[in-house]
């Protein structure tokens, strides 16, 4: 995927390290098979398939948690009453996944109908969920400014804006890693030279909205896909205490980027020295124009 940064006219060229002090990290590997029904590309089968590769490992090594509500509700119909019951149920693995370790292993096959069957197997690291982290919240919003723009699917040139709140004042920077194998900086913009940016709790923030000055110079984003759908993720970091940026490089347009290893192997160290930091990591697709 690539960016456009409105104000700056910038070009951005076309799971993650998480520990804690204390937790053990350990080393998993998980399996999963993804069955498509006609309506999903290839590309996106590996993504569901390689999705649930990590969920299997995390489950297998750290279990899982199964909630249940029972909602009941009294009616009095034509003079007699009667109670409905509904149960709904989730399931939550009790794991987080750190980093892959080497490439995720495809197998391809079809099925009677010639739709796609994806077999993946993946090995990483990960750790148990701790309850240390902050509570934050991380809401990507498509063309507006509101909860009702919250989306995640996007078009070749549709504008994407960040909503934020926390429950305590810290500190927040937002990344961006594309298919290229590059994560970049978005936050603080490109163009502030601050290298934080503080929030205070409990009040909502946008983000990349062109007129941001309370944070410095902000950008308007644009997500863009030439040719072909295009997957990216967004990575939303928040702490209570202030963390050091990553050391990054500026491409000819002054986007500061770095490779998605060195970013996930900075990522491990920064959250093993801080066991409150939290990560969203946000999926994105970005369809091509027709």
């Amino acid at each position: 995927m690539r960016i456009y940064a409105i104000i700056l006219t910038l070009v951005l060229l076309p799971a993650l390290g998480v520990t804690a002090r204390g937790a053990e990290v350990k080393t998993v590997s998980g399996e999963a098979t993804w069955y498509d029904d006609g309506t999903m590309s290839r590309k996106e089968c590996m993504r569901r398939a390689l999705e649930n590769a990590r969920i299997d490992a995390l489950s297998k090594n750290f279990g899982t948690i199964i909630s249940q509500d029972i909602i009941q509700s009294d009616k009095i119909k034509n003079g007699r009453e009667t109670n409905d019951f509904l149960s709904l149920s989730s399931t939550e693995v009790k794991g987080e996944w750190i980093s892959d370790i080497g490439e995720p292993e495809y197998e391809f096959a079809r099925d009677a109908e010639e739709n796609l069957i994806v077999t993946c197997r993946i090995k990483g690291t990960a750790r148990a969920i701790t309850n240390e982290e902050v509570a934050f919240e991380a809401l990507v919003l498509r063309n507006g400014e509101r909860e009702g723009n919250a989306d995640t699917r996007f078009h070749d040139g549709d504008e994407m804006k960040l909503l934020f709140n926390s429950a305590s004042d810290g500190y927040v920077n937002v990344y961006l890693q594309d298919e290229s194998g590059r994560v970049y900086s978005l936050l603080p913009y490109p163009r502030d030279s601050k290298s934080e940016v503080h929030v205070k709790k409990d009040r909502r923030y946008l983000f990349f909205k062109g007129n941001d000055n309370e944070f410095g110079p902000s950008e308007e984003l644009l997500m863009t896909a030439s040719d072909n759908k295009e997957y990216n993720r967004l990575y939303v970091l928040f702490s209570p205490a202030p963390f050091s940026r990553p050391v990054m490089e500026l491409d000819a347009s002054g986007i500061p980027s770095m490779k998605t290893d060195d970013f996930s192997k900075w990522l491990i160290k920064t959250r093993r020295n801080d066991s409150r930091m939290g990560v969203r990591a946000i999926n994105i697709e970005i369809e091509p124009k027709n």
